[in-house]
């Protein structure tokens, strides 16, 4: 009887201990993202399927 009464206190107190322990949670702030920067990048390869473009469809007027 009294390994079962000390085996309810542990689980008891556990689950005591974690309730509580919630309730002290800190949320966290996310920190602040950096400024969307264009390198270019999209702005080149939007030119070079542009100019792919022109020249498939030269090249099939043209065959």
């Amino acid at each position: 009887m009294d390994a079962l009464r000390l085996f309810y206190f542990s689980i008891l107190s556990l689950v005591l201990f974690a309730i509580s322990d919630i309730g002290q949670a800190h949320e966290f702030t996310p920190s602040p993202s950096p400024a969307p920067s264009s390198d270019g990048s999209r702005v080149d390869r939007g030119i070079a399927y542009l100019l792919m473009l022109v020249a498939l469809a030269i090249t099939y007027m043209f065959h």
